[in-house]
């Protein structure tokens, strides 16, 4: 719609001129064609259209097409100045800094040959020199806005390209957000189910054994299993809540209890006790409670470890859990004799392989080393299993 509104433009502003133009007395003897001028004013504006792609022919076309039409007594300026104007802005506008200054000088050059073959010479009274001046002053600065659109435009492109690759990036980072949170979760979920599922498979077993001498045994059995169940479903469900904190408006989401922490190994230890592991737990050192985070991970290993124990090691087990509550970071140990099973990392008979580490030592590792810590795992010399773990408090992983 713009070509063809230039286009109409041109085309009418030639047409208009024509005859004002013919009847002056010192263009008359020149300009003896008006039918000339009409049909060359509307075939030279056509030409206007190709100024994108090929402006330097159009710049050459609209001085050259300018004398031959004065030479053969037509007049054909109405579009061919303007035209000019417009090519030398389409030379800024759509080619690169080189080709445009070598167009530029080219179509300078062209002009002021047409100006100076034109059988209409300008008045006498004018020096010789304004109307090449005048030339490349109309010709340059209409070069010049097309170079400050051309940048213009670069600018606005480079602008939206960095908004899409900051769009794009952020979308990654969401990702990667969402995704650590669901291995987080997951971590969560298998500690949690691990835990809880081995406590009440020793207590139904327990139970199972007992049910025919002691009932009352048995009963408590099956009320500790109850309870235990409600344990983890409990903790399942914060656990969960936080997806859909994640996705609720805001005040809407789920509440979330406290995260376990050192203060609560002695209730964790107590509660593996009641399901049939023996579990020795010793807390020294001056530091005082760990940090929240690095508590809650100090949780879990100990959680953790003690779960592989009452899995593997059988009946009979023992664990002994010590922990060191440094200054600067916190160190614990849970070993285990073995019973009849084969430690804490075992999945059967024999050890097992430590290329093929369970998902709970997995866990801890990756748990430990976000802090910056380290986790060490393996049989010990005398049977059973070893987990040692030192989680830093201030030192990022």
């Amino acid at each position: 719609m713009t070509d063809a509104l230039l286009v109409l433009l041109l085309a009418g502003l030639n047409a208009a001129l024509v005859p004002t133009w013919s009847r002056t007395a010192e263009f008359d003897a020149s300009h003896t064609w008006p039918l000339g001028g009409y049909l060359g004013g509307c075939l030279l504006a056509a030409v206007i259209v190709a100024r994108r792609r090929l402006p330097l022919t159009v710049l050459v076309c609209m001085s050259v097409a300018g004398v031959l039409a004065e030479t053969s007594g037509a007049f054909v300026w109405g579009v061919a100045g303007p035209g000019i104007a417009v090519a030398s802005y389409a030379v800024g506008r759509h080619l690169p800094l080189a080709r445009s200054l070598g167009s530029l000088a080219a179509g300078v050059a062209v002009d002021a040959a047409a100006t100076l073959a034109s059988p209409v010479q300008p008045p006498t009274d004018i020096p010789g020199a304004t109307p090449y001046v005048l030339t490349l002053v109309w010709m340059g600065g209409a070069w010049w806005v097309g170079r400050l659109v051309r940048m213009r435009t670069y600018d606005t492109a480079e602008l939206r390209e960095r908004a899409r690759r900051l769009e794009r990036a952020r979308d990654a980072h969401v990702r990667a957000v969402l995704a650590e949170e669901r291995s987080r979760i997951a971590r969560e979920l298998h500690d949690v189910v691990a835990h809880h599922v081995s406590v009440m498979t020793v207590q139904a077993t327990a139970g199972r054994r007992v049910i025919d001498r002691s009932p009352e045994a048995a009963e408590q059995a099956l009320t500790d299993i109850e309870e235990t169940g409600r344990q983890a479903l409990a903790e399942m469900r914060r656990i969960v809540g936080v997806l859909r904190m994640a996705e609720a408006p805001e005040g809407g989401g789920a509440e979330r209890g406290p995260q376990p922490g050192a203060a609560d190994l002695d209730a964790l230890a107590a509660h593996l006790r009641e399901a049939g592991l023996g579990v020795d737990l010793e807390m020294r050192g001056e530091g005082g409670d760990p940090p929240p985070a690095q508590g809650l991970t100090l949780y879990r290993v100990v959680q953790e470890s003690l779960t592989n124990v009452l899995k593997h090691a059988g009946e009979g087990a023992r664990a002994r859990v010590v922990v060191d509550l440094g200054a600067d970071a916190v160190t614990v140990e849970v070993t285990d004799d073995g019973g009849r099973g084969g430690g804490v990392g075992r999945g059967g008979p024999g050890p097992r392989p430590p290329e093929e580490p369970g998902h709970g030592l997995l866990g801890m590792r990756e748990r430990v080393s976000l802090f910056g810590g380290r986790l060490e795992s393996g049989p010990n010399g005398g049977g059973g299993f070893r987990v040692r773990a030192e989680i830093p408090h201030n030192r990022p992983g």
